[in-house]
């Protein structure tokens, strides 16, 4: 119910983080159809890059001007912290404190007046500025990092490398909401250049009660999560796709035009592969370099024609394997039977 700096912070990496999750997941699903050429209807999303910019933005975002306030001469608290705020972000449709409220007019009880309010991707939130000032200026004292740094301890050291006589800067330490910005954009840069699976964690209740389900709380969360536009990408998109090169390799075996060789391209390969099992035109779509599907029943009808085709051509090897080896066998017996006929009959 009272949120402040830390919960402020905490906020601004899951927006983050939900940032990455529809740029990944999202946008670059439609981006992927523009690409390949394939025509569809683009589902429409919420882009929250519009609240971390509010947050981030390097000369005026929140923690830019926090940052600001902390290290400027004179009188500084939070009620010149959360003015600058509303002179500057009063405008913003993101953000809202009681001086903007009475400028557009708004009686709203719920907001008190040494607070600002947030409208994050997840619902509105409420932080009391008391405190932002002296938590964002919770800095390390020089002469504390050096003595740390002389500890014979080995551990501690290593913990305080900016204690070292020979590295000490005359610039001001940064602060806690920078470093945390710098902490979290490192996360980013790390996760884009990765691949990431996502596991969506849905609550189904508030007291932790076995075989308990509150829709209204899942309901909640599947719609702050993105979990909706997703499933309506995925709905509206293709389920399957796959490059057209193994995608040939896997199935044509099912078609006697693909198999057992196939001297064209691998889309023209994939089409006529495709065109002999009658599969309805709609369920499928042929971009530049990837064969598309719609939806998973045509994909497992797909893999059961193909587990079905892999039986038949096991039993036609093994089939053909007996035969060869029966038929060498009966030839060496048939060889050994007449020489040795021959030798009894010279015999006799």
């Amino acid at each position: 119910q009272d949120n402040g700096f830390e919960q402020f912070i905490i906020n601004y990496c899951n927006e983050k983080l939900q940032q990455i999750f529809i740029l990944l997941t999202l946008k670059e699903e439609q981006e992927e159809y523009v690409r390949e050429g394939i025509q569809w209807t683009p589902v429409e999303f919420f882009d929250n890059s519009i609240i971390c910019n509010l947050i981030e933005n390097s000369t005026t975002g929140i923690l830019a001007m926090l940052d600001e306030e902390c290290l400027r001469p004179g009188v500084v608290n939070e009620d010149t912290f959360l003015t600058k705020l509303n002179q500057l972000l009063g405008t913003h449709k993101r953000y809202e404190s009681k001086e903007t409220q009475n400028a557009r007019h708004v009686t709203d009880a719920s907001l008190p007046a040494r607070c600002f309010r947030i409208h994050h991707y997840a619902g509105k939130v409420t932080y009391n500025v008391t405190g932002f000032i002296e938590k964002n200026n919770d800095l390390l004292f020089r002469d504390l990092s050096q003595a740390m740094w002389a500890a014979r301890h080995a551990l501690l050291p290593s913990l305080f490398p900016e204690g070292d006589p020979q590295k000490v800067s005359l610039k001001l330490p940064p602060t806690a909401g920078f470093q945390f910005k710098s902490s979290v954009a490192m996360l980013m840069k790390n996760l884009y250049s990765k691949n990431p699976n996502y596991i969506r964690c849905i609550k189904p209740n508030d007291s932790k009660a076995a075989m308990v389900f509150t829709p209204e709380l899942v309901l909640a969360q599947v719609r702050y999560l993105g979990l909706m536009e997703n499933v309506r990408v995925r709905r509206a998109g293709y389920a399957f796709r796959q490059l057209y090169a193994p995608f040939l390799e896997r199935y044509k075996m099912l078609s006697p035009h693909t198999w057992p060789r196939w001297d064209g391209g691998d889309r023209e390969g994939s089409e006529v592969l495709l065109a002999d099992l009658a599969f309805p035109a709609e369920e499928l779509a042929f971009g530049h370099t990837k064969v598309f599907i719609r939806s998973p029943r045509t994909l497992f009808d797909l893999e059961r024609q193909r587990r079905e085709r892999v039986a038949q051509l096991a039993t036609l090897i093994q089939k053909t394997f007996r035969g060869w080896r029966c038929r060498t066998q009966y030839q060496l017996m048939r060889k050994s039977q007449i020489l040795i006929s021959a030798w009894f009959r010279g015999h006799r």
